[in-house]
Formats: structure tokens, C-alpha cells, sequence
């Protein structure tokens, strides 16, 4: 039962904040894998308390929805499969307001009141540049489902984690050569005004210009912006690509009033899917993105090589073949995003098992049990993709889709390869004492 804007309605159901999400969700569950134990197995049947920071308002909203739907499905494959080490999950759910000062107070309510064994579930990546230093400070594990580069720039500290999705310096990498081979070589870069929007910023230039493509103009937006048209004019003339990665409650409106700027005459354009998460690219006023391309992390809509394991997440997740919530059309979902919040708790599931993890005098081992993995198979577990980790950046690798917009949907017209993304790591977590 969800309110009027998609999020459990706790009020008229009789549970708790603290209880909501345990065992809660529609969809297919997943198959019993060997070794699994049940509760009564267990040392203690006592719950691993997980505490949820979700955006739940602010200009992350939609992607706070969506995650914590996305949850609620792991978190019931989970409990249904037997939990982790025989013990039932429980998500424990508060909102940051999608802002970083309310973010660092949310991580030390679950340190000191809920006392959670970890904290999980961060996008935004200045909430969770802002959080970070509270989790250290608590040596609380804090793993986050961000996609920035401040986790693997190694810039936080040893208990933040990003095992469930990739980070932009990454994904701009691996795509790169793409762009600039099928799009053009003249860039201009339309991004958000805040840290997401500089990694974009940052690494997008020296990627294209190891191409031979190169960046001539860069064009920084407030997240908040409500009208985009008085920006346009500084594109210039001879851009041949116009690289868009907004976010933000105006995404709809900047495409729509980009699209009115440009009509049927415009440059190519890339975009990342952030600037049309959870908007219906159906809508009216997007025609004139027929033709365009969007990165995905994982594809919004079915694609008829979808593997059995993506499947059966899709449907566990509650999402159609057009990337709707099933039985609301017009509900679209952050699928480009959300898979990371599924993949990223059956990372906490393994590495608290590898580290035999009992309760929070654990933490040092769950630590050093998570900086040990070094790579995720394709399946259930890990529908989007196989990935690669590396425990000194505290960051996973994996493939990237691009997507091509006809005939009224996304259809992905090509996948990089895990080695496409990789680079030297700038740093060593391993080092820093626990």
C-alpha cells in the first residue's frame, strides 16, 4: 500500500517506519540457492538492521521512490532465500531530504537510535559527499548507490562503499569512443551545477580529446532551474553534439524547451537518461528526441536479449516491459539507477557471510570482508551485468548501454565491455587505519 506519491503509506498499514520494508514487496522471488540457512538456524534470529537514507523529498524524490520500492523487493528475496547468516532483514527508512547537512544528521540518528549495522541506499552524490564524514566518525560501513567519482576518487574514507553501480568517470570512458565515432567530434556539455555535474565536467573533455573529439563549450545549471531557454544561447554554432545530463524536479521542461529552441534543426544529442529518469519519453514535447542517445545503466525497457536473471528481477521489482510500474503506465521508474540498490545489498549479504558478520563489533570485518571481493557473476544477484571490484577504491566496474530513442522507446544499440571503464586508481583505502 503506497500513498498518493508511491512511497509505502505506513499510516495504514500498522507498522513501523522500522518494520516497513522487512519481507515487503510484490514480484517473483528468487530461486534457493544451496548453503542458505534458515532463522531457526541461526546464532541469533535477531535482524540485520539496515538503515535506509532515501531521498524521499527533495529533488531526489522520484529516484527515492523508486529506490526504496527497489529495496523493499531485494530485501524480501533476501529474508524469503534466508536471510543473511540465518537472520531476517530489517530496513529502517529515513529521509535526508536529498540534502547533505539533513544526510550527515540521518547517518548518526541510525549510528547512535536505531544503532543500524550499516547505512545504504545514497544517490545524490552532494549528500553523500556531505554524509561521508559522519559514517567515518561512527565507523559505520556506508554503502552508496550514487554513480559519482567521489567514493573511487578515494577523497572519503574507508567505510564508504559503491559495489552496486558504476562511477561516471567510468561510464564516460568506456562511452567515449562512441560518441566520437557516431555522434561528432564538437561538443557541448549541458550538466547540473553541483558535484554530479562537475565529475560530467571533469572527465568528459580528456575522454573525447583521446578520441580526437574534443569539448568547446561547457554550460553549468542550477539543479533548482525551472526555465533552461536562457541558457541555450550560449551553445555555440558549430557544435555537432550537445552532451545533457540534467537532474532535478525541471528535467520534462529543459528537454521540452530545448526541443522548442532547436526544432527540427538541432546538433546530435547524447544524453544521460538522469535528464528523463521517471519521465515517459512518450510525453508530449519530447518528438524531437526521436533519434537521439542516452546512456543507461540499465535499460529502461525490455530488450529481447534480456537475460532470465534480469527477467525475473524486472518482475520482482514490479516493473513492466516498458519500464512502468506494473498496473500504472504512467509511474516509470528510475531504472537506469535502481538496479544498483538491489545489487548493492546482495554485496552487503556476501560480504557479511564471507566475514561470519554477528553485530556491530563486526564492522572492521565487514570492512575488510567487502575491500576483499573482486568481482560479481551476471544473474540473479547481479541482473544488469558482470562486474569487476576493486577493494582499494572501494569501487565496481561493469558494462554501460547506450540507447537509441525510435519507434516511441529505448532500444540499446550497444554495450561496452568492463575493460572499457577501467583505469589506475588514484588512491589506497586499505591504508587508512580502521
Amino acid at each position: 500500500m503506497t500513498d498518493k506519491n508511491g512511497f509505502f503509506d505506513l499510516s495504514k498499514t500498522g507498522l513501523t517506519r522500522r518494520t516497513a520494508l522487512k519481507g515487503l514487496a510484490a514480484g517473483a522471488g528468487l530461486a534457493v540457492a544451496p548453503g542458505f540457512v534458515r532463522y531457526s538456524q541461526a546464532q541469533s534470529s535477531a535482524p540485520i538492521k539496515i538503515g535506509f537514507q532515501s531521498h524521499r523529498t527533495g529533488i531526489g524524490a522520484a529516484y527515492g521512490r523508486w529506490y526504496e520500492r527497489t529495496t523493499a523487493a531485494a530485501v524480501k528475496a533476501i529474508n524469503e532465500a534466508g536471510g543473511i547468516n540465518g537472520r531476517p532483514v530489517e530496513v529502517i527508512i529515513e529521509d535526508d531530504g536529498t540534502d547533505p547537512g539533513r544526510g550527515a544528521e540521518v547517518v548518526g540518528k541510525f549510528a547512535t537510535q536505531h544503532k543500524t549495522d550499516i547505512v545504504y541506499g545514497t544517490l545524490f552524490s552532494h549528500v553523500v559527499i556531505g554524509s561521508a564524514p559522519a559514517a567515518g566518525e561512527a565507523k559505520m560501513p556506508y554503502f552508496v548507490v550514487s554513480e559519482g567519482h567521489h567514493v573511487a576518487s578515494t577523497k572519503l574514507n574507508r567505510y564508504v562503499f559503491q559495489p552496486g553501480i558504476t562511477d561516471v568517470k567510468s561510464q564516460i570512458q568506456a562511452m567515449a569512443p562512441w560518441i566520437a565515432a557516431n555522434a561528432g567530434k564538437k561538443v557541448t556539455q549541458i550538466f547540473p551545477d553541483f558535484a554530479f555535474g562537475y565529475d560530467h565536467r571533469d572527465y568528459l573533455p580528456p575522454a573525447l580529446k583521446a578520441q580526437g573529439a574534443e569539448v568547446i563549450a561547457q554550460i553549468a545549471i542550477p539543479p533548482t532551474e525551472s526555465s533552461f531557454t536562457k541558457y541555450f544561447p550560449q551553445i555555440p554554432a558549430e557544435t555537432e553534439v550537445i552532451y545533457h545530463v540534467m537532474v532535478g524536479p525541471a528535467v520534462l521542461t529543459f528537454v521540452k524547451e530545448l526541443g522548442e529552441f532547436y526544432g527540427s534543426n538541432r546538433p546530435q544529442l547524447f544524453g544521460f537518461i538522469d535528464s528523463l529518469e521517471a519521465t515517459d519519453i512518450n510525453s508530449p514535447g519530447l518528438e524531437f528526441l526521436d533519434g537521439s542517445h542516452f546512456w543507461e545503466g540499465s535499460p529502461r525497457y525490455a530488450q529481447p536479449d534480456d537475460s532470465a536473471a534480469q527477467k525475473a528481477y524486472r518482475a520482482a521489482v514490479g516493473i513492466d516491459d516498458n519500464g512502468a510500474a506494473v498496473g500504472d503506465p504512467k509511474d516509470v521508474s528510475t531504472a537506469a539507477h535502481m538496479f544498483g540498490c538491489w545489487e548493492t545489498l546482495f554485496v552487503v549479504k556476501k560480504a557479511m557471510e564471507d566475514a561470519g558478520y554477528k553485530g556491530p563489533e563486526d564492522r572492521a570485518k565487514l570492512v575488510e570482508a567487502t575491500e576483499a571481493l573482486t568481482e560479481f557473476a551476471e544473474g540473479p544477484e547481479h541482473p544488469q551485468g558482470p562486474k569487476s571490484f576493486n577493494g582499494k577504491i572501494h569501487q565496481c566496474f561493469g558494462i554501460q548501454n547506450i540507447s537509441k530513442v525510435e519507434g516511441g522507446r529505448l532500444n540499446v544499440v550497444h554495450k561496452t565491455k568492463i575493460e572499457d571503464g577501467l583505469y589506475e586508481p588514484e588512491g589506497d583505502y586499505t591504508t587508512q587505519p580502521l
